[in-house]
């Protein structure tokens, strides 16, 4: 008989958990997700990957992590943590990595895996960006990083309790009061358990699944008391709780306990009802592990009590019933279909992964694309820039050019000068000539390399100019200047040897060869704001004047003229400043040139 029995119980072995128990086994343990609850997720997250959304992404990876994690499997969760951790990064959203950092902390020291998990707490009060919420995390890696020393650790989960209730995070408070009661428990103190237990019952009153787990707890830390009416008093209030909101599985695992507790307190009668009443109830509602967990525990008391009759007519009911369970094994279907969703979520993370290296190989591609073309833009620009330096440069040079140009014609006028005193026997008029020349000559040398030139030295250098003129055509022509009183004589700039040549023009062309005393006026006003210089003279004017001129003399003051309008183009290029002149004959019965230059009132260069 005993013989026939062990082979029942090795068929037993063979049929039952290569079927799906053994493997079911690590289900219950994990206790895969309502159905309802994990389809929605799953759903969410498939379509997050579909349309790449990141953001959507992270979310539906954190809220499948809590479902595993709420069944305890945090395995799963530990993974789906970790995924939605990497699109929260790429993101950058620092809230979001913070809470899933310290998440995911938690279910690596479930595993224990404690140097994870301290890192991760630490991370955790690195990133945060509230000071309370640094310090929970830092208190939680020293809770672990001193799991050895429960004296040291219960100060650490202390100050956590403190920190969270002024957070109102009451999920939390639950958490660490139970933390509290295990560390109680490591020191042997089962009242201040008890009584954290109880604590965390108060603020995890809104989580029915919570308070179920505490109460178990609870009933456990009496149980281990020896104080088994009071466990059984809160198993036997769970129980009818479950029978009242039809919770079967709940109901089945409070049986369970029950049946421990009346083992443990020699009533083996009432143990094995309950057990019996457990079996029932998990074969009637297709939960395999349930069955077996049952099974085993009927067919090992048997045993003990030698009751082989018993024990093979629990196996023959059992193989009678065996694929109508498994067939109805919701938790075994749902745990495929979940396996076969996974596998699709799979091949959409590898689409979204090439999906995603195709995107960064284009942004490279494309960033290499703008980098070239602002580069070449660069390049563009430095040869551009260089140009215009050049260009400028060239401008300046030519300027510069164009007023040293001036110069020597000048200079031979005035030595012409000084060749007819002396030609003339006029020893002191060409001493006296000579030495407002060289005078007027140092002024000019001292400005010769600047555009611009402040007004009263420009009227002081025109002055000495008139000056020698009247000096050798003292009978032709006297002279004013007239400055408006508007003008800042001392702070206002106008272009270097503009006017001159004018003056000369004015002299030389016209002045000189009226028959009669002529006069020269050289103005200088305030316009509407602009600087006018009117020079006028009373000479013969322009067309007597080209009459007379030999064609040398007309070369001549063509190419003067020319290099005036030259200079002023060239400052206008160069400075911006819309410098204009105008030549015009008087009318009769006057006669005589007038010649007005414009440009802007300028206080700097």
């Amino acid at each position: 008989m005993r013989l026939y029995s062990v082979l029942i119980y090795s068929s037993f072995i063979l049929l039952f958990f290569p079927l799906g128990i053994t493997a079911q086994d690590s289900i219950s343990k994990k206790k895969a997700a309502p159905a309802s609850k994990m389809k929605v997720v799953t759903k969410d997250l498939k379509k997050a990957l579909e349309v790449n959304d990141e953001g959507q992404i992270g979310q539906n990876y954190e809220r499948l992590a809590n479902e595993f994690l709420n069944n305890g499997d945090n395995a799963k969760a530990e993974e789906y943590y970790k995924k939605a951790l990497e699109s929260y990064t790429k993101l950058n959203r620092v809230e979001d990595k913070t809470r899933v950092t310290r998440s995911l902390a938690k279910t690596q020291e479930n595993q224990n895996k404690f140097k994870s998990a301290i890192k991760n707490y630490e991370v955790a009060g690195a990133i945060s960006k509230d000071d309370r919420e640094e310090k929970i995390n830092l208190n939680d890696a020293n809770r672990v990083r001193t799991r050895a020393a429960p004296v040291t650790q219960a100060d650490y989960v202390e100050s956590n309790i403190e920190l969270l209730k002024k957070e109102n995070k009451a999920e939390e408070v639950a958490a660490a009061y139970v933390q509290k009661a295990e560390n109680s428990l490591q020191q042997k103190n089962k009242e201040v358990a008890i009584e954290s237990y109880k604590n965390a019952l108060t603020y995890a009153k809104d989580k029915p699944e919570t308070v179920i787990k505490i109460k178990n707890e609870i009933a456990k830390v009496y149980a281990s008391d020896n104080q088994i009416d009071k466990a059984i008093v809160i198993n036997e209030k769970l129980l009818a709780e479950a029978e009242t909101k039809q919770d079967f599985n709940n109901q089945i695992k409070q049986l369970q306990s029950l049946a421990s507790l009346y083992f443990k307190k020699e009533e083996p009668k009432k143990a094995l009802l309950s057990l019996k009443e457990a079996y029932d109830l998990a074969s009637e509602k297709g939960n395999s592990a349930e069955v077996k967990k049952s099974l085993s525990a009927l067919v090992k008391y048997y045993k003990s009590e030698g009751n082989e009759k018993e024990s093979m007519a629990l196996y023959e009911q059992f193989f009678q019933n065996f694929d109508k369970l498994i067939q109805s094994d919701t938790s075994l279907i749902d745990a495929k279909t979940f396996q076969i969703t996974e596998g699709k979520i799979r091949q959409l993370e590898k689409e979204k992964t090439l999906k995603d290296e195709l995107i960064s190989k284009k942004n490279t591609f494309n960033y290499f694309l703008l980098g070239s073309i602002l580069l070449l833009l660069l390049l563009f620009l430095f040869i551009v820039k260089a140009l215009y330096s050049i260009k400028t440069k060239n401008k300046e040079i030519a300027l510069q050019s164009l007023r040293r140009e001036m110069n020597p014609h000048f200079i031979f006028n005035s030595l012409n000068s000084v060749n007819q005193f002396i030609s003339e026997n006029k020893e002191l008029e060409a001493n006296k000539y000579l030495t407002s020349y060289s005078n007027l000559m140092r002024n000019m040398m001292e400005n010769s390399n600047k555009d611009f030139i402040i007004l009263d030295k420009e009227i002081e250098q025109l002055k000495k100019y008139l000056a020698l003129e009247h000096l050798r055509f003292a009978d032709k022509f006297d002279f004013e200047i007239i400055a408006d009183k508007e003008l800042d004589l001392e702070s206002v700039f106008i272009p270097n040897m503009i006017i001159q040549p004018h003056l000369e023009n004015a002299i030389w062309h016209g002045l000189r060869y009226l028959d009669k005393k002529g006069f020269l006026y050289l103005k200088f006003q305030l316009v509407d704001g602009k600087v006018v210089v009117v020079i006028e003279d009373n000479g013969i004017g322009l067309t007597k004047s080209q009459e007379l001129k030999t064609s040398n003399q007309k070369v001549h003051e063509s190419r003067g003229l020319n290099n005036t309008k030259e200079r002023i183009g060239l400052l206008n290029e160069l400075y911006k400043k819309n410098i204009s002149f105008q030549i015009k004959e008087k009318t009769l019965p006057e006669s005589g040139t007038i010649v007005e230059i414009v440009f802007p009132l300028i206080d700097k260069i």
